[in-house]
């Protein structure tokens, strides 16, 4: 779908729920594939493929792929990618904020505690 306006498009490129969370797992780091799928253990390995590929189409992630035996590829965040992680956060904060106590999972759970160690690195 074609947007023409800058939310649209931004929207369009965050379309689902599972690329911000791929954005807040990856941050200023290069992942491997099989390290993405262990830190995000809800999504299906066929999701996040179909999730990373669009998101290097729309400019957010860099795939590296070396060529090597076993294959190795590393995912990082581009420019673009980098600069929504303010953003996220402060989704972030202000659903916590507003949250209903007990609502979260065991996963989001263990993001956030991921989250809050780096953060005091």
């Amino acid at each position: 779908m074609q947007y023409s306006c800058p939310l649209g498009k931004a929207m369009a490129a965050l379309g689902s729920k599972w690329k911000p969370i791929i954005v807040l797992v990856i941050k200023d780091r290069k992942l491997r594939f099989g390290e993405l799928a262990v830190r995000i253990n809800v999504i299906s390995r066929k999701v996040l493929t179909d999730q990373l590929r669009e998101m290097e189409t729309d400019g957010l992630v860099i795939r590296e792929e070396f060529k090597e035996l076993p294959p190795r590829v590393e995912y990082s965040l581009t420019e673009k990618g980098l600069a929504l992680l303010p953003i996220l956060y402060l989704l972030e904060e202000w659903e916590a904020k507003y949250q209903v106590k007990g609502t979260y999972s065991e996963d989001c759970i263990e993001l956030i505690k991921e989250k809050k160690k780096t953060a005091k690195v």
